[in-house]
């Protein structure tokens, strides 16, 4: 909790307000004093509070009149009550109508303090989950999109690791999403104020990655007629993702190697050793455990990034995530360029479900922005597809002799068989596949004539 924004103290008792105030005051805590119950009201009216401390009995407004106020004011304020023994029944309903807890009279000032603490703990702690679901439902188009237990399990690790600062390693072929998960750990972190900045290390030499990282002094090379701060000055208190880094040369990984363990560097042709704080995340599309094994990276190197790892699996794996993928991406581009699709129909949905996908999410993504792209209002078509996707499909489950004769009826009752067929008879299971209602299913293997 922002220890800059006080307590709200309010109790009638002149005495008791000021062994209030000093007891706090002894752990660091700042209060604002209200006298009475009316000036307490009229106070949480002005200014939310996350904790407030009040008597129970009062004149004007007694402490539950002031819960009630606090709380609606604040659905998160935590309102700590201060009572005698006669009224001890009553501070115990106060609880159960939302109070945090209730301290009794004569208190021990340290019980006070702790159960003050526990309470500013637990509105710093609702602050901050509060905090964490604005950024992720305010994170449109930035979300790991997917319900499949692989993702969920990605969720649950990358909520585990962001609070700390630990060197994370992110393993995951091409088009997974890897820079979208370091943005994630970043956003859920304490730095989420703090820059996030992503290089490919894989798309510089060595000389201008070792400049572009840690910057340079003036005359270090031809061109360089002045100073230039590198990224991880740039990004200092922040977070530096470098992607692609089993590209590194064996030269310039000693040199990360030193900035992880030492937290300094030393700039091209300089001399002094600059200090910096940021958190690496580190990407990979080849397995670094197998790089150290072919003598091409450094195990040290690899020690040290590989604290937390982190794997995001191929889209082939997680095939229950496409509907609820492409569906994502088509209302993504359908408002980017003014269209009108509301759906995806089953043909074009049993296409995405069962291709490949060798370039994964990222694929995936292209292959439906080019279909709302080529779309008019109304209904995507299979011939809206990249003809990639469209040739595996119709490869997989048209006779070579009629691959142009068939309609989309008959290419929708082959979808639909395939996907039967892959869901081994479920029904619940080949409609979200399709990406069609049960409903809709049902009538459609009603219309088709089609037995399984």
């Amino acid at each position: 909790m922002d220890q800059q924004q006080p307590i709200l103290v309010i109790d009638d008792d002149l005495r008791m307000r000021q062994l209030l105030r000093d007891t706090l005051a002894g752990a660091g805590i700042t209060t604002e004093l209200c006298t009475d119950g009316r000036a307490g009201a009229e106070r949480l009216g002005q200014q939310k509070f996350d904790v407030v401390l009040t008597d129970l009995k009062m004149p004007f407004f007694d402490g539950i009149e002031i819960l009630e106020k606090a709380l609606h004011t604040n659905p998160d304020c935590m309102v700590v009550l201060v009572t005698g023994y006669a009224t001890i029944e009553s501070a115990v309903e106060a609880t159960k109508k939302g109070a945090y807890d209730y301290v009794q009279k004569p208190f021990e000032p340290d019980d006070l303090l702790l159960t003050v603490q526990r309470a500013m703990e637990h509105a710093r702690l609702r602050r901050e989950n509060r905090r964490l679901r604005q950024q992720v439902e305010g994170c449109r188009g930035e979300e790991l999109v997917g319900e499949s237990p692989q993702i969920k399990h990605l969720k649950d690790l990358i909520a585990q690791v962001a609070p700390f600062s630990t060197t994370t390693l992110i393993n995951g072929e091409t088009g997974t999403g890897k820079e979208l998960v370091a943005k994630l750990i970043h956003q859920w972190s304490q730095r989420h104020k703090q820059p996030f900045l992503p290089i490919n290390c894989g798309a510089l030499p060595e000389n201008l990655l070792e400049s572009e990282l840690f910057g340079h002094v003036k005359g270090a090379f031809t061109g360089a007629d002045q100073d230039k701060p590198g990224l991880f000055e740039t990004v200092n208190g922040g977070t530096l993702f470098l992607d692609e880094i089993d590209s590194m040369t064996m030269g310039f990984q000693v040199k990360l190697l030193r900035v992880l363990q030492e937290g300094t560097f030393i700039k091209v042709g300089g001399r002094e050793h600059c200090q910096v704080d940021v958190r690496v995340i580190a990407a990979s599309s080849r397995p670094l455990s197998e790089e150290v094994e072919a003598g091409r990276f450094r195990r040290d190197l690899f020690y040290r990034l590989n604290v937390v790892s982190l794997e995001i699996p191929p889209l082939r794996r997680r095939t229950q995530d496409i509907p609820l993928l492409a569906h994502n991406f088509v209302a993504k581009y359908s408002a980017k360029y003014g269209k009108q699709i509301p759906n995806i129909p089953a043909p074009v949905m049993a296409i995405l479900n069962n291709y490949s996908w060798p370039g994964n999410v990222r694929e995936l993504e292209n292959a439906v922005e080019r279909a709302v792209i080529f779309c008019p209002d109304g209904e995507l078509l299979p011939g809206h597809l990249p003809a990639l996707a469209a040739e595996e499909q119709r490869g997989a489950t048209v006779p070579e002799n009629d691959t142009d004769s068939l309609s989309i009826e008959e290419m929708e009752k082959n979808m639909i068989i395939k996907a039967l067929q892959r869901a081994e008879g479920h029904r619940g299971m080949t409609a979200q596949l399709l990406g069609i209602s049960p409903v809709s299913l049902w009538r459609k293997i009603k219309k088709y004539e089609i037995s399984m």
